[in-house]
């Protein structure tokens, strides 16, 4: 297990960089804590959130949803739901139906958790994008301001 979770580095510890007086995650700024690789977990625990699924189904879902500006990296999705499962965020079982057998992954009540704290940092990012957009729209409304001519 100590390799699985030296694997699943920059995926634990907080994720929100603080909490208010109730306990409730509370985020400042672009990043979460930790490392970059983990930006496709938030997306899996929301997904789970809705019910149980299928490895397939996710990465679909996921698909629709956009994240990946290309082709979504299939193993990377299945590495962070193994992370995932290591950390306790998610459970899986392996359910027999018709034609192969396949993992179905379900969110745990620590996957909750972890959950509500990518809502916090999510929360963050949107009010930092909407800053973004008020202060380039400004700049917009007025003829070369804050363009260099040569």
């Amino acid at each position: 297990m100590g390799a699985e979770r030296d694997r699943c580095e920059g995926f634990g510890g907080e994720i929100a960089c603080s909490r208010d007086g109730d306990g409730r995650p509370v985020h400042r700024g672009w990043a979460a804590s930790g490392g970059r690789r983990r930006w496709l977990a938030p997306f899996i625990l929301v997904l789970l959130n809705e019910g149980p699924a299928h490895g397939y189904a996710l990465i679909g879902a996921l698909r629709t949803m956009g994240v990946a500006a290309g082709e979504l990296d299939v193993g990377q999705v299945y590495r962070t739901l193994r992370c995932l499962e290591t950390l306790g965020h998610v459970r899986s079982d392996w359910s027999v139906a018709p034609g192969h057998p396949r993992r179905a992954y379900e969110l745990t009540d620590h996957g909750r958790e972890a959950l509500d704290e990518w809502a916090a940092v999510m929360s963050e990012r949107e009010r930092l994008i909407e800053e973004f957009e008020s202060r380039y729209g400004r700049i917009k409304e007025r003829p070369h301001a804050g363009r260099h001519t040569a």
